[in-house]
């Protein structure tokens, strides 16, 4: 007797089937979800910096290295040509102002020395024979001045004699007028006399103020030659150590060559090089500060070198304000921050790695519930080596993500998990 066999409702391959388009549906489904919605990332609390955002004083400054050097440099430079025949000191000795360095021959200078000092002194020679010339002259004149008075006293009495007689008719009238004649001739040689000798006080003085200033000359010209010749020992302007000292033995050197340095001891400075694009940023008045050891000391700018080195910076020099260590030394590298700004109330994350990946443009936003970050946008100011300055997209009190996004890529929002 036959049976009659059910046929199964669920086989086999109907389940497979089933199954397939089960799968099928859910990886559609989960296809439309991901590139329909955010995309998201796990990622580890412990593996990641989440920092608050704050709201408190916030200066923009710069780092930058500074070189300690001597706040005044003397440079040495030849004034005069020569061979050098002498040092006296070695580079890096402490000098005291006047103290010779080197000693150079001039056989040139040596020479015209000489053969000012040899014109001068036949100057002063001839000058000695016209003042003996023109008092000789002189002493012949005031002679004849004197003679010219004894003749004129001699005519006077003759004539008031003659003057006399010829009213009592005691003589006649030619006698007294010869006397008369006489007396007016040797009156009028006086006063010509006395002009001449005149004449010849005044030309006597203006030979000798010529002589003087001719004098005078020749003297100031020895004196600068002595100065050119004494100008061959190089000597110290002022109290300091000498650096850089490049003369040798036998060198010749020429008139205005650098020898040398002499750097004033116990002044200091601080040059900066900022990069370029700080330049019209930076002006005389502007403030910095440096840690050394536990103490912080305090720069100000003093002056500003406007000329951009091939290397795309400009240099700066900062004197002290207050207290300077005590244990610099020239050549010594400071880390510098050179403020930009004034101090002011500001909106401030903490700088980090995130910069790298996003330029800034946008951050990782902590939710309030500590379980996700949302990519947002904002807007970042200023900063110093701490901080960067908010100008938008959040506020205080905001948590985010400030480590490295490097292997983010394009998430949107990440799941923290612990």
């Amino acid at each position: 007797m036959d049976r009659v066999i059910k046929k199964k409702r669920w086989s086999k391959k109907r389940i497979l089937t089933i199954l397939g388009i089960a799968a099928l549906l859910a990886l559609i489904g989960g296809s439309i979800y991901f590139t329909s919605g955010k995309t998201k990332l796990n990622a580890q609390t412990e593996r990641i910096e989440i920092r608050d955002v704050i709201k408190g004083p916030f200066q923009e400054t710069i780092p930058e290295n500074g070189t300690v050097l001597p706040k005044t440099t003397i440079y040495l430079d030849a004034l005069e040509g020569g061979r050098v025949e002498e040092r006296y000191v070695e580079d890096g000795a402490i000098l005291k102002k006047g103290q010779p360095i080197l000693r150079l021959s001039n056989t040139n200078l040596e020479l015209q020395l000489v053969t000012q000092q040899t014109n001068l002194y036949n100057l002063v020679t001839q000058m000695q024979i016209s003042r003996n010339a023109a008092q000789q002259n002189t002493v012949g004149k005031l002679t004849q001045m004197a003679d010219i008075q004894s003749s004129l006293k001699e005519a006077e009495r003759v004539y008031n004699l003659d003057k006399r007689l010829y009213a009592e008719k005691a003589i006649g009238l030619q006698d007294f007028q010869s006397a008369e004649n006489n007396y007016n001739y040797y009156k009028g040689k006086e006063q010509l006399q006395k002009q001449i000798l005149q004449q010849d006080s005044i030309s006597t003085q203006q030979q000798n103020i010529q002589a003087q200033q001719s004098t005078a000359g020749n003297q100031n010209a020895l004196n600068i030659m002595k100065e050119k010749v004494g100008d061959l020992i190089v000597r110290a302007f002022v109290d300091g150590q000498l650096t850089s000292l490049n003369a040798e033995v036998g060198e010749n050197i020429t008139p205005g060559q650098r020898l040398g340095q002499i750097d004033v001891i116990g002044a200091f400075k601080v040059q900066v090089e900022p990069d370029q694009f700080h330049l019209s940023r930076i002006y005389t008045g502007l403030k910095g500060r440096f840690q050394l050891g536990d103490s912080t000391y305090q720069l100000v700018v003093k002056k500003v070198y406007t000329q951009v080195e091939t290397t795309g910076r400009f240099k700066i020099d900062m004197d002290f304000v207050g207290k300077v260590p005590s244990d610099l030394r020239r050549g010594q590298t400071l880390q510098i921050l050179l403020a930009l700004s004034d101090e002011r109330q500001a909106i401030m994350i903490p700088r980090g790695g995130f910069f790298q990946a996003t330029g800034g443009n946008w951050i990782f936003k902590v939710s309030p519930d500590g379980t996700k970050a949302d990519r947002v946008d904002i807007v970042l100011g200023n900063q110093n080596q701490d901080y960067f300055e908010v100008l938008s997209g959040l506020k205080p009190g905001d948590k985010v993500i400030t480590s490295s996004y490097e292997t983010y890529g394009n998430i949107q929002e990440l799941i923290l998990t612990k």
